[in-house]
C-alpha cells in the first residue's frame, strides 16, 4: 500500500508543478543510471552512539526554601564558582545566628570550668581539697570543653545550609537546563539545573563481542556527525567486560575539540576502520547511494530501478548520511540500476505509461 500511495504522490506531485504532463517526454532510454555496489572499499562499518558531555552536572537543591532568583537561563554560558539560582535563607541566617549563640554560651562554660579546675589542681598541692573534688573539677572541664566543640559543629552545619541556598557553578560550561522559575518552592533534592561542559565530548557505542578484539587491536575511527561532518576521534577505549543481557562491548570515543560542538543527546554514527569490507548483522556488506537520486515525498523515501525496458519504483528505509550519499538499509541489492534524477525517471515513466495506454486504445 505504502508503494501504490509513493507512485500515486510522486505522479500527482509531476502534474502540480507543471499543471500538466509535458508534451514532450523523456524516453527510457534518456535516463541516466548507476550500478548498486556495496560500500565495502575501506568505509568502514559503523555503530550509531549518543553525543555526551564528559563533565556534566545536574544541580539539586540541598535545602528548602523559596526561589527567589534565577541568574542564568537556557544556553547561557556560566563561569565556574558564577551564581545561577538564590534561594531564600530565612531560616537558614536564623538557625546559624542561634547555633552562634550557643556556641557563644558553650566557650564561657568551657572557659569557666576550665579556670575552676585550675583552682582545684592549685588547692591539692596544699592537700585543701580531695582527689574526689580534682576528679570532679577535670571531668566539669572536660564535658564543658566537648560541648563547645559540639557547639562548633553545629555552627558549621548551620553555615553549610545557609551556604546552599546560593547554588554556584561547579565548573565553566554552558546552562543546559533549568527546571525552576523565581516564586516556586523546592525541597532537598529537586533538580534545579543541569550544566555541561561543550568542550569535552564522547560517544558510547555497544559493538558485538564477536568485532570487540579487532577494535581493541586497531582502534582507528571516524565519527560522523548529524548534517555529514565527520570528525576523527581523539581517543578510543574499548571496555574489558561485555554485558551479560546482551553481550555486548562498549566502546568510549572522545572527541576533538569542535567549532560548533555537537549538541548533548545527539546521535552519530562511530565508523571503525577494523571493520573495513565486513559484513552487516544479516551478512550483507551496506548500501549507499547519493541523495540526489533519493525521491522524497513525506515521511515516504523511494529510488527508481531500472529492469530491462520498465522502470520501477522501490521504497527505501534510509540509514546514516555521509556527506552527499546516505545508506540504504532495505529496499535496493548491489548491482541494481538506479536513475540519477527522480525527476527525469517519473518523467519517462509517465511517458511510458502514456504509450501504453495509447497502444491499449
Amino acid at each position: 500500500m505504502k508503494r501504490v500511495l509513493l507512485v500515486t504522490g510522486l505522479a500527482a506531485s509531476l502534474a502540480a508543478c507543471g499543471g500538466h504532463v509535458p508534451a514532450t517526454l523523456p524516453s527510457l532510454g534518456e535516463v541516466a543510471t548507476f550500478e548498486v555496489v556495496a560500500a565495502n572499499g575501506g568505509a568502514g562499518r559503523g555503530w550509531d552512539g549518543v553525543v555526551e558531555a564528559v563533565r556534566r552536572s545536574d544541580l539539586s537543591a540541598q535545602t528548602a526554601g523559596r526561589v527567589i532568583a534565577v541568574e542564568v537561563d537556557v544556553n547561557d554560558r556560566v563561569a565556574a564558582g558564577a551564581v545561577l539560582l538564590r534561594i531564600s535563607a530565612v531560616e537558614q541566617d536564623a538557625a546559624a545566628n542561634a547555633a552562634r549563640a550557643q556556641l557563644r554560651a558553650a566557650e564561657a562554660s568551657a572557659a569557666e570550668a576550665e579556670q575552676n579546675y585550675r583552682r582545684f589542681a592549685a588547692l591539692a598541692n596544699g592537700q585543701f581539697v580531695s582527689k574526689a573534688q580534682i576528679d570532679q573539677a577535670r571531668a566539669a572541664r572536660d564535658s564543658a570543653v566537648a560541648a563547645r566543640d559540639a557547639a562548633r559543629a553545629v555552627v558549621a552545619q548551620a553555615a553549610q545550609q545557609s551556604a546552599y541556598t546560593v547554588v554556584r557553578a561547579p565548573f565553566a560550561g554552558v546552562v543546559a537546563s533549568r527546571d525552576v522559575e523565581p516564586g516556586e518552592t523546592v525541597a532537598p533534592g529537586q533538580s534545579l539545573m543541569r550544566v555541561y561542559e561543550p568542550r569535552e565530548l564522547r560517544i558510547e557505542v555497544s559493538v558485538p563481542q564477536t568485532r570487540a578484539e579487532a577494535i581493541r587491536r586497531d582502534p582507528r575511527a571516524r565519527v560522523v556527525l548529524p548534517g555529514g561532518r565527520e570528525v576523527v576521534p581523539a581517543e578510543v577505549t574499548v571496555f574489558q567486560a561485555a554485558d551479560a543481557a546482551s553481550h555486548s562491548v562498549n566502546v568510549r570515543v572522545r572527541l576533538p575539540g569542535l567549532d560548533p560542538p555537537p549538541a548533548p543527546g545527539t546521535t552519530a554514527k562511530v565508523v571503525f576502520d577494523a571493520e573495513a569490507g565486513t559484513a552487516g548483522d544479516g551478512g550483507v556488506a551496506p548500501l549507499r547511494i547519493p541523495l540526489s537520486a533519493v525521491a522524497q515525498r513525506g515521511e515516504l523515501s523511494g529510488a527508481y530501478v531500472k529492469q530491462g525496458d520498465r522502470l520501477l519504483l522501490r521504497q527505501l528505509r534510509l540509514g546514516a548520511r555521509v556527506g552527499d550519499s546516505v545508506e540504504v538499509i532495505s529496499g535496493l541489492q548491489a548491482g541494481d540500476q538506479v536513475a540519477r534524477d527522480p525527476v527525469a525517471a517519473m518523467q519517462a515513466l509517465a511517458a511510458q505509461r502514456k504509450q501504453a495506454g495509447t497502444a491499449n486504445e
